[in-house]
């Protein structure tokens, strides 16, 4: 038995195979106990035990046992506007019949079983036509399953169908449901462009975060080097092996090129100002500053960590005073406001009063 299928109705084995075997004569005069049938448009009598109907699905459960419902002779539930093949399908995977013409079953039919399941809130059932349809996804048929999906509220369904749409849209705009869908359909096209682009643009945006994420790893990496050259004395810019083996630094592969420009800053010549490597060595040496937390001068090793925090603090201290001064030119120019407004009010008062 298959996995999609494994939810059947538990009703007697005995039971199961009268019924399938009465759904295959599907009208024969041979009912097998059924009580009920399933008339399709075309006049075919499938006949069904109501037991069953009601306890796999709760649409059908409510006409069954609708008290005001007269039944005359026999009680017969009329499912029309779909064929004959996907109605008898549907009463057989509702009555647990055997399933080994399920995959070939499905295949021909899955598309009016999942409005079938659907419309009669049979969960189970849904869930598997949207697995088999997903799986048999192509270029080809995807915007008619996607309008499908869409009118049966198959969220996940229309999901893959969109992540297809996106990952071969030039193979789906050359198929003659896209071409069908722009004369016809424009507000799903809208959809499906609008799905593409906001998929893009999350895409662009994943790989920003990324590599904002590979940036601030770097920088974790070259912040703990700085801190172990300094304190550990590690100067070997030499590409030696025994060095290697020896070194406890942290990331070598980022030790030794910020070595180089160590080395680099305290023998460059030029303007530091507008040399590049000594403006890289300038910016780590502010970050260092920026998340140390050692609490005196002493304890931390790094150059010009002290100089770069006092500096900091009070570009800080200035940045306070600048807020409380534009806040103080607000707090001032309401007040005046509000005084002028008291005192029209005052004379508007005095003016109108008995002279």
């Amino acid at each position: 038995m298959t996995i999609l299928f494994a939810k059947r109705a538990e009703v007697p084995q005995t039971w199961k195979v009268a019924t399938v075997a009465a759904i295959k004569a599907a009208g024969d005069g041979d009912r097998h106990g059924a009580d009920a049938f399933i008339q399709t448009s075309t006049g075919l009598r499938i006949p069904a035990h109501s037991n069953i109907l009601a306890s796999m699905s709760p649409v059908l459960a409510r006409v069954l046992n609708l008290p005001n419902k007269r039944w005359k002779s026999e009680k017969v539930i009329r499912i029309l506007g779909v064929p004959n093949e996907a109605v008898l399908a549907f009463v057989r995977l509702l009555h647990a019949g055997c399933d080994e013409e399920d995959e070939e079953m499905m295949r021909r039919n899955g598309m009016h079983l999942l409005v079938l399941s659907h419309v009669y809130q049979v969960k189970w059932l849904k869930r598997a036509c949207e697995k088999r349809l997903a799986f048999w996804l192509d270029a080809a048929t995807v915007v008619d399953v996607l309008k499908l999906a869409r009118l049966c509220d198959a969220a996940w369904l229309g999901l893959r169908c969109l992540k297809l749409v996106k990952k071969d849209f030039g193979a789906v705009q050359k198929s003659d449901a896209w071409q069908f869908l722009e004369a016809n359909d424009p507000w799903l096209e809208l959809y499906i462009l609008e799905f593409l682009h906001e998929s893009d643009l999350r895409e662009k945006q994943s790989r920003r975060n990324m590599e904002e994420q590979k940036t601030y790893q770097q920088l974790s990496e070259a912040m703990e080097c700085l801190e172990h050259i300094f304190k550990e004395g590690c100067t070997d810019i030499k590409p030696d092996r025994r060095r290697r083996s020896s070194c406890s630094c942290p990331p070598l592969d980022a030790c030794q090129p910020l070595q180089l420009l160590l080395l680099h800053f305290s023998k460059c010549d030029g303007n530091r100002a507008t040399c590049s490597r000594c403006r890289r060595i300038w910016q780590l040496l502010k970050l260092h500053s920026s998340i140390c937390m050692a609490q005196d001068s002493s304890s931390c090793k790094v150059p010009l960590c002290r100089q770069f925090k006092y500096k900091m603090q009070k570009m800080e201290e200035k940045l306070e005073e600048r807020k409380w001064m534009v806040l103080g030119k607000k707090v001032a120019s309401v007040v005046a406001f509000s005084s002028f407004a008291k005192r029209k009010r005052y004379e508007s008062g005095r003016d109108l009063g008995p002279e």
